[in-house]
């Protein structure tokens, strides 16, 4: 489980690069390939993610091929990674929270 939380972290930042403000094909190229490194890819996928990454940069156009395996491998986590990844509680967990507030200190 914890390779799955880095790369749900991995995924995370790919995706916060590619809606932010700075999208740095630097930082796509980074979370692409470590993604993959996580994953344990072949060589001739990464070789091939390597060109798509490539192509990206001289069409100044990020690849749906690479959104394509980012999102497939976001599908393939399991949803507690993900939430740990993305800091999200338990639904269990927030429920004994409010369990625990009075309505005298509302």
């Amino acid at each position: 489980m914890g390779g799955e939380i880095y790369q749900a972290q991995v995924i995370r930042n790919f995706f916060d690069t590619i809606t932010g403000t700075d999208r740095n094909l630097t930082r796509i190229y980074m979370c692409v390939m470590s993604l993959a490194k996580l994953r344990m890819e072949s060589p001739e996928k990464m070789a091939s993610l390597l060109d798509q990454l490539k192509k990206s940069k001289i069409k100044k156009e990020l690849s749906v091929d690479l959104l394509d395996y980012v999102c497939d491998a976001a599908n393939e986590l399991e949803l507690a990674s993900v939430q740990t990844a993305f800091g999200v509680k338990d639904i269990k967990d927030m429920a004994q929270d409010f369990n625990a507030v009075s309505l005298d200190s509302l």
